[in-house]
């Protein structure tokens, strides 16, 4: 199983953190070490004092497929789910004045919890509402609509390098309101109105 990500997949996001809109799909990877699930706890590490949720929808390969076309895309996929990316935005920050890359910053060990999967109708258009709540508060809302690179370019993009496989999951992308987490905090995960995901910072 892979994990890939896209970064700066909206347009608001981009601009909270002054970073370029991009012109094609901005990926990263992240180690099966990082998966969180069933709900787990995300234990704070201790090389970083800036750990930043990212909330964002997770779709689920359902079949191997190399260069696959646009018009095919909807095919490769039946399932979402709500996942945080988290990021130690201190030690991104600092490899990114060197230049360097920031895989470690992203993808630590825990850094990707993911809730339970949904099915989901691929061949409709891009049009899950989500939201994620900080210690009860809303932090984020955003809509897949809303996304520079659509499900579907994203799955075209990433064939033209990489075999998808059934099981491979994307992380879409994270809307503008991300932001630091403490000990204690509790995050909430919603699509469409139903929560789906429960993550104690600890």
């Amino acid at each position: 199983m892979k994990i890939f990500c896209v970064g700066r997949n909206y347009v608001d996001h981009a601009k909270e953190l002054n970073n370029p809109v991009p012109d094609q799909p901005l990926i990263f990877m992240k180690p099966s070490t990082a998966l969180l699930q069933n709900n787990q706890d995300f234990v704070y590490p201790e090389f970083s004092k800036e750990i930043h949720y990212e909330g964002e929808i997770v779709i689920r390969i359902s079949k191997t497929g190399k260069n696959i076309a646009l018009e095919e895309a909807h095919q490769y996929f039946n399932q979402i789910a709500f996942g945080f990316d988290f990021t130690a935005r201190d030690i991104q920050s600092q490899l990114k004045q060197k230049g360097q890359p920031w895989e470690i910053a992203k993808g630590f060990d825990g850094s990707a919890a993911i809730g339970g999967f949904l099915s989901f109708n691929s061949s409709l258009s891009d049009n899950n509402h989500f939201e994620t709540y900080k210690n009860g508060k809303q932090v984020q809302n955003g809509n897949t609509n809303e996304m520079i690179f659509s499900y579907s370019d994203i799955i075209v993009y990433l064939s033209k390098f990489f075999t998808l496989e059934a099981g491979d999951i994307i992380f879409t992308g994270t809307p503008k309101g991300v932001g630091k987490v403490e000990k204690g905090d509790v995050l909430e995960g919603v699509i469409d109105g139903r929560k789906v995901l429960s993550c104690t910072i600890i």
